[in-house]
């Protein structure tokens, strides 16, 4: 809606927190209480024509979110123009409620209408069509607004949460069809794509009207303006009726124009409304009806389903619509409407001061954070919108460039106060760096030196708000503007830093000053380089980093695309020997540009290392120093040897977890000799704060160990990095040499622990299934957070083909080869799309993935000059139709050729060498899907592809034809700003939940929740994860409903914010389905696990560690139901990747064997159970001894199903004797009980219970609503009364829930 998002989905919220859902009461007030100190009251609003309702608000609204709740209620929904009004007075729009004299409890608010202006008229006919198109998903597909898709109401029949509660009243065994489609059967081939996005039977909506447009006779005359008119719409009712309304300072009514003529007069019998909606009633019986069952509809659905996301999310597919009459669409689209200017004052939005003004609101305390971390967020999700639509626009030619007279590439553009420049080398600046491919990278490594600076958050520091789109093979960087910039020289306004790469260098005392605070939580080191005249010179950041004062009097820094040091396994330099754990892997390797640099993640990770190792010398000789070893044990350590001494190989294989804080080691990190540590650290913190008391061999102790692992100081442990060592360009002085030595030594070691720790370190985590990525976006972002670049995929991929039990690491190998062939496809991708034009785009495109994906050999391209065809057909004119060059060089490309291409460009960029020369070879040698990689390279590029059935395999005709490329959509990369405040509660809670204390860890998250809703709004990746968490520990302590509710929005909103077929919304699915079963509704469990299902054989294949999980979950539900034979195919199926993944001994292919003989069982085919039932016991019995109790409840049961077993066989021996006369034992089959089936899940999902009786939970459940209530008396910090301790006690067994978090 109008600019006002923000406050609408803020109401939403308010609506989940426990406004509305009665369940959610305790909770929701609990945090209020904490965060906000007062609760809720109720108004009642009188409307007219509406009887009288309450409606609850809390003291922090403002006035015009009680307007935004009264535009999106059915009754109200209609009105846009009015005020609301206490005894008479008309409240200010922007006030907060609890600054209103005499707004209490129970106070009358009367909506009053309100006379329309121009901007108030075109409000009006602006929401009447948003309420028109509210359930029209064509928004989602065209990716516009801020909508996007969810597709979970099919699945689940409508909204869970109410229905739900009705459809328990089912019997446990009510009949439902299980049969999957047979796609979704394990060892299905066929991989269809309409699944994808299910028609949705609330799409085909119920028409209103033919046309809503505004009509030719605007604006007004000046002889009707003087009677109040204000604009002239044109309507088509259903009825077929041509009415032309008027809109005027009163409201709306006919008047006589038609087509041709124009007559403002009234029309007979005249009928003057407020609303545009009640005028519509009058006249169409059809509009009555329909518009009723519209908002009906769309008061339904679930909140999560309606509400805008932060961030705009493109689909990659989407079915054929057809194209609508829309006045407000074709309106926004020549108006330029850049954002939401016509609803604010002054026009365009200042993006900068924007930006500046909410990092300078005060953050002293809690509310006062959570304002400014609210007013950055919104801000900057405004600015990602604005910028990539100026972006596109600068792309499709429709904005002016500032330099107009250069040639395309070195142009730059100012749209909307937003400055755009391409991302080509100009001018020669990247000569030395790499030219274009530099120029191409920089403005990434530049967005994350700025995410960087924004994260550490130093008052006085500014930077530029910069997002960074890549549209139809363009890169465009979009950047706030610094006032007064474009008036002056650059040369003038830099007084930090070197605008020519370290020729010409200077320094101001106020940004080192200021930079200085961010050196250590960014670990830059201080240094001086020498200016062309050799004067020394002092920087704290890389010498590229400018710093400009703006003419509003902020320090702003830009150009931070070398935050973080070199990565010298990409940038070969003379003379430079590097470490042999590099050399083994082939490094240093030259890369395309010289622009690499380490991630954050990565020095992170080196650093908290390296304190490890500096822990553990220190205390290897303060006890040989106590034993009274004489000779220092540092010698093997002088040299710089990057593996210390074998002491260190145990303990620092593991992977850091989380960047220290200021240093300080984590309790219990390494419980070996940990007095000896306690020792270290007491002594070095004595050290630190410079106390003359300790003796000079301890002092030479911390000094050892400091020199041994590279500390800039010698007296406190502090690794620092100079991201200007081998810099193009860069000198130092001489006085710096052995510091510079230090420093080349230290980023030859953090390169080698790239190699040597952090790559093993991913693939243990990947055998482990610590890390189970199903995509190439997942495993991106498992690489990143172990800090590995995407440039090591080569040399990822070569590691596992090289680990010992590579077959466990398949999944891994396979997304890792289609990741390697789609990037270099990309790559080719981009440079492709630069020469086509406009108008052969989508031939252009569809012709590529022809080549890249279509078996048939030779696909032939049409050129864009087909469709229309001029009188003259000379030979002149038609190339000039084409554009300036000859842009129709990417026709000649064939299939071979691309494939050429895409191996030579695997083995230039990742150093891998792939062995496929065409899309069928590849598909065969590394068993890929071709739907996969068509998803992949869709994503990647931002192709947008019609949902159909493809025929990949063809011979005879080639896949695509240009109608199947619907769009192409920007990628965009931005700063996500954090809820820091919200993140902090929900890692304590995730913590506490570890730890087993469910009750604390559940308050905590539900804290943590509360602030993420202050701070996002409704919608965001993060509030997901948490929804997710807090369902289970519902779930876990019994609250199946809740838990229902809970993981109902995480999976809502994965859809929404993700994407409906990201593998988080496919594991937020088998969730769901989870506490479905629980809730008794099996059909629903069963629907939702098939689509996670058929999601996952899309996005990767059947051939994955999940799968088995998610097979296992299919069989036993199945199971339940009695459908034996299908069960077998999942859980047999499952049994078969467990044991590929897992090891055939493994615990994991013991339960699955059980699995698969329970069911024998029921089928009585007593010797098939027996079989698989001894298969489980004896890797019990090797694993786990003999006197476990897993091995023998194995034992117990293989009695069982031996004497059923003989049992049967007599039954069977007595028929062959007596024939029909026998007399027979009846036997028992039982159908397992759902109570067994909910057991099984549990333990396949990793969650743990421990019997409590019934009477324990509610006690349980009873403590924590009575300790809820006694913080919300108390608020206090005193400890817990003494009878809870026992309590806790019983709770740490209740939670060993370690696998409860995500």
């Amino acid at each position: 809606m109008n600019g006002d998002d923000l406050h609408e989905s803020h109401k939403e919220e308010a609506k989940q927190n426990g406004h509305e859902d009665p369940d959610l009461g305790e909770e929701g007030n609990d945090q209020e209480v904490i965060v906000i100190q007062d609760t809720g009251f109720t108004v009642k609003v009188h409307a007219p024509a509406v009887e009288p309702f309450s409606l609850q608000v809390s003291p922090q609204e403002m006035v015009q979110e009680i307007h935004q709740v009264l535009m999106d209620r059915e009754d109200t929904c209609h009105r846009t123009c009015f005020s609301l009004q206490l005894d008479g007075n008309v409240l200010d729009n922007f006030a907060e409620l609890k600054t209103i004299e005499g707004l209490q409890e129970d106070s009358v608010l009367k909506v009053v209408e309100e006379p329309y202006t121009v901007r108030e008229a075109r409000i009006h006919v602006r929401h009447i069509r948003d309420l028109l198109k509210s359930l029209d998903p064509s928004d989602a597909f065209n990716g516009v607004d801020c909508n996007s898709l969810s597709f979970l109401s099919v699945f689940t029949d409508g909204d869970l949460g109410d229905s739900g509660k009705r459809k328990k009243k089912t019997t446990e065994m009510e009949q439902i069809d299980c049969t999957p489609p047979e796609h979704i059967l394990p060892g299905s081939k066929e991989r269809p794509l309409c699944p994808l996005q299910p028609q949705n039977r609330d799409w085909k909506p119920l028409q209103c009207l033919k046309v809503l447009t505004m009509s030719g006779w605007n604006p007004p005359p000046g002889n009707r303006k003087m009677h109040g008119d204000l604009m002239y719409l044109y309507v088509i009712t259903m009825e077929d009726r041509h009415v032309s309304i008027t809109a005027s300072t009163r409201g709306f009514y006919l008047n006589q124009s038609t087509a041709y003529n124009f007559n403002p007069k009234p029309a007979n019998p005249s009928f003057l409304s407020h609303s545009l909606v009640e005028l519509l009633n009058q006249i169409s019986p059809t509009f009555k009806r329909n518009f009723a069952s519209l908002q009906k509809k769309r008061i339904q659905r679930h909140p999560l389903e309606r509400i805008s996301t932060p961030f705009q999310v493109y689909s990659w597919t989407a079915p054929l619509a057809e194209h609508v009459m829309d006045c407000v669409r074709a309106e926004d689209a020549y108006t330029s409407r850049l954002g939401y200017e016509e609803h604010i004052p002054g026009q365009t939005r200042d993006w900068n001061e924007e930006l500046q003004t909410t990092r300078e609101l005060p953050r002293k305390n809690l509310p006062e954070r959570l304002l400014r971390e609210r007013a950055i967020f919104k801000v900057h999700s405004d600015f990602t919108a604005a910028a990539t639509r100026g972006a596109m626009a600068v792309i499709d030619g429709n904005v002016m460039a500032i330099n107009p007279s250069e040639e395309t590439k070195m142009q730059m553009f100012i749209w909307n106060n937003i400055f755009f420049s391409l991302g080509f080398d100009v001018r020669d600046h990247y000569k030395d760096f790499g030219g274009d491919v530099a120029a191409y990278v920089a403005p990434t490594n530049d967005l994350n030196g700025v995410r960087t600076y924004n994260a550490v958050d130093v008052e006085g520091l500014y930077t530029l708000g910069t997002v960074v789109v890549d549209y139809r093979g363009y890169r465009v960087t979009a950047q706030s503007i610094i006032p007064g910039i474009l008036e002056r020289e650059q040369e003038q306004s830099v007084i930090y830093g070197s605008i020519d790469f370290g020729k010409t260098v200077v320094s101001h005392p106020k940004y080192l000053e200021l930079l200085e605070k961010t050196s250590r939580p960014l670990k830059i080191q201080k240094h001086v380089v020498l200016n062309d005249k050799n004067e020394e010179v002092e920087l704290c950041s890389s010498v590229e980093c400018k710093g400009i004062i703006g003419n509003d009097g902020r320090h702003y820094i830009l150009d931070l695309l070398r935050t973080f040091p070199p990565d010298l396994n990409f940038l070969p330099v003379e003379g430079e020997e590097m470490p042999e754990e590099c050399q083994k892997m082939g490094f240093p390797k030259q890369h395309r540009h010289k622009l690499c640099c380490l991630r954050q993640e990565l020095v992170d990770a080196f650093v908290e290392h390296r304190y490890l190792m500096f822990m553990k010398l220190a205390a290897l000789q303060l006890m040989q120093q106590k034993a009274g070893a004489q000779e220092p044990a540092l010698t093997s350590l002088e040299n710089g040897d990057s593996s210390p001494c074998p002491l260190l190989e145990n303990g620092t294989e593991d992977d850091p977890k989380s960047p220290l804080e200021e240093n300080r080691l984590e309790d219990g990190k390494l419980e070996d000799n940990v007095a000896g540590l306690d020792q270290v650290k007491e002594l070095a913190e004595t050290i630190a704060s410079d106390d003359g008391a300790v003796d000079p061999k301890s002092r030479e102790v911390i000094q050892n160990a400091c020199k041994a692992v590279g500390s800039i100081s010698s007296t406190a442990f502090d690794i620092r990095f100079n991201p200007d060592i081998f810099s193009p360009g860069v000198r130092f002085p001489e006085s710096s040499k052995e510091q510079i030595q230090d420093q080349k030594r230290l980023l030859k070691d953090a390169a080698a622990f790239l190699v040597s720790y952090q790559i093993p370190g991913l693939i243990k985590d990947c055998l482990d299934h610590t890390m189970l990525p199903m995509d190439g976006a997942t495993l991106a972002e498992a690489m990143h957070q172990r800090g590995i670049n995407m440039r090591y995929l080569g040399k990822v991929v070569d590691f596992i083909t090289k680990t010992p039990t590579w077959t466990q690491l398949d999944h891994i190998y396979k997304i890792g080869i289609t990741e390697l062939i789609t990037r270099s496809a990309k790559h080719i991708f981009k440079t492709y799309l630069q020469g086509v034009e406009l108008s052969g785009l989508s031939a252009a495109i569809s012709h590529f993935l022809n080549c890249f994906l279509s078996s048939f050999p030779n696909p032939v391209a049409h050129l864009p000059a087909d469709e229309l065809v001029s009188k003259k057909k000379n030979k002149r004119r038609k190339n000039r139709n084409l554009g300036p060059a000859d842009n129709t060089a990417w026709s000649t490309m064939s299939p071979q050729e691309l494939w050429k291409n895409i191996c030579l460009e695997a083995k230039n960029y990742f150093d891998f060498t792939l062995e496929c020369e065409s899309v069928d070879h590849a598909v065969e040698v590394y068993n890929l899907q071709k739907i996969t990689l068509m998803r992949e390279i869709s994503i990647k590029t931002g192709i947008q592809i019609l949902l159909k059935e493809y025929n990949f395999d063809s011979r005879h005709k080639p896949t695509f034809t240009e109608e199947d490329i619907l769009n192409i959509f920007p990628v965009v990369k931005h700063v996500n700003p954090k809820a820091s405040d919200a993140f902090h509660f929900f890692q304590s809670g995730q913590a506490k939940v570890q730890q087993g204390f469910l009750k604390e860890g559940c308050e905590l998250i539900s804290e943590a929740l509360n602030l993420f809703n202050n701070v996002y709004g409704a919608m965001h990746v993060e509030i997901c994860a948490c929804l997710r968490l807090l369902a289970r520990l519902n779930y876990i302590m019994g609250d199946y409903t809740e838990a229902l509710s809970n993981q109902q929005k995480a999976v809502l909103m994965s859809e929404r914010v993700l994407g409906i077929e990201h593998p988080n919304t496919i594991q937020e699915y088998m969730h769901l389905a989870l506490y479905c079963f629980a809730n008794s509704q099996l059909s629903t469990a069963l629907n939702l696990l098939y689509r996670a299902r058929y999601l996952m054989l899309l996005v990767f294949g059947e051939d994955h560690p999940e799968m088995a999980l998610l097979d296992n979950n299919i069989g036993l539900v199945l199971h339940g139901v009695m459908e034996y034979d299908l069960s077998l195919r999942f859980l047999e199926n499952a049994l078969v990747i467990n044991s590929k993944y897992h090891g055939a001994k493994s615990l994991k292919v013991a339960l699955s064997h059980h699995l698969v003989a329970r069911v024998y069982e029921s089928k009585a085919e007593f010797r098939s159970a027996l079989q698989h039932e001894k298969e489980g016991y004896t890797i019990y019995k090797n694993q786990l001894g003999e006197h476990h109790e897993k091995t023998k409840e194995s034992s117990e049961y293989l009695k069982y199903l031996t004497q059923q077993a003989v049992a049967l066989q007599r039954t069977m021996n007595e028929i062959y004797k007596n024939g029909s006369n026998a007399n027979i034992m009846p036997l028992k089959f039982t159908a397992p009980s759902m109570a067994s089936v909910l057991e099984q899940l549990n333990v396949i999902n990793g969650i743990l219970f421990i019997p409590l009786s019934q009477k324990d939970l509610e006690t349980l459940k009873a403590e924590v609503q009575r300790r809820q209530q006694l913080q919300e008396t108390l608020k206090s910090s005193e400890p817990p009364p003494l009878k809870e301790k026992a309590l806790q006690e019983k709770e740490s067994e209740v939670a060993q829930a370690a696998d409860a978090t995500p």
